[in-house]
């Protein structure tokens, strides 16, 4: 990550929109978007910055220097966000955020915020974009990935095949996306079913077209490390041509997953060596 990207932002929201009912699109202006390090990956993220009640922090600052100077008590929320779009031109960001009435931190502060207010972030980060060399691209993951796939499908060459799988509640949190792709998308409706079931069985079931994949998987941990060895070990997929990771995981707070995520990276890693390796 480079220096910049370390630093807090501060922008302005521009207005908020509902393209589906558990969706608040943030479009963010101001300043200090100006060279925001956005272009190069179609996963760019942010970390959006929560600060305890009644503390202020210093700006410019970086979290490195909150960290220093305010006790452990006063360090911030932080939640992670896929960058939908960037147009340095207008100076415009947008990001999505999933809001389930008042469940969580993000998506009820999301619900409340008006032209004007202030938001601030750390980042971007980011590691992926469609290959332009692959056969195919192969696009999977539940509402938390669909930003990274909307982008990326803006990215997919033109007629290069794209099968995308995106599991949602249900018809009214579908999207229309675009891309200059051969696209074949398919809603999957969740309904009373767990997180990624579908998914899962979508995958499972489906006939691979020839050539050489790339893939992109993310969502909810556990439905993600199942289809990591279904495709690692399965479908032989090369680890270099898939990005795959659990955004979330069922049952923890983000920090509690960002905190545990690593351990959980570690043994998923070594189950999917040994199942390759036997």
């Amino acid at each position: 990550m480079s220096e910049r990207a370390k630093m807090v932002t501060a922008a302005t929201v521009l207005r908020t929109e509902r393209p589906t009912p558990h969706l608040i699109r943030l479009v963010l202006g101001g300043q200090e978007l100006a060279g925001l390090p956005v272009g190069e990956y179609t996963d760019h993220y942010v970390k959006l910055v929560f600060a305890p009640e009644g503390v202020t922090y210093p700006h410019p600052t970086d979290l490195a220097t909150i960290k220093r100077e305010f006790p452990a008590e006063q360090w911030p929320r932080l939640r992670a966000y896929t960058v939908r779009a960037f147009d340095p031109l207008a100076g415009e960001l947008t990001l999505d955020v999933v809001h389930h009435g008042d469940e969580g931190l993000a998506g009820p502060w999301a619900a409340r915020l008006r032209p004007g207010d202030e938001v601030r972030f750390v980042g971007p980060g980011g590691a992926y974009a469609p290959d332009p060399t692959a056969d195919w691209h192969l696009l999977v993951g539940d509402e938390s990935a669909l930003p990274a796939i909307g982008a990326a499908l803006e990215r997919v060459p033109v007629g290069v095949p794209a099968v995308v799988l995106v599991e949602v509640d249900g018809p009214a949190d579908e999207q229309r996306l675009s891309s200059p792709g051969a696209v074949t998308l398919t809603w999957l409706h969740r309904g009373d079913r767990p997180v990624g079931e579908a998914l899962v069985a979508a995958v499972r079931a489906l006939e691979f077209p020839p050539g050489r994949v790339h893939a992109f998987v993310h969502g909810e941990a556990t439905f993600v490390k199942e289809l990591r060895r279904l495709l690692r070990v399965d479908r032989g997929v090369p680890r270099e041509a898939l990005s795959i990771s659990g955004y979330w995981r069922r049952g923890m707070d983000d920090e509690g997953w960002r905190s545990t995520k690593p351990d959980w990276n570690r043994q998923v890693e070594a189950e999917e060596v040994a199942a390759v390796a036997g």
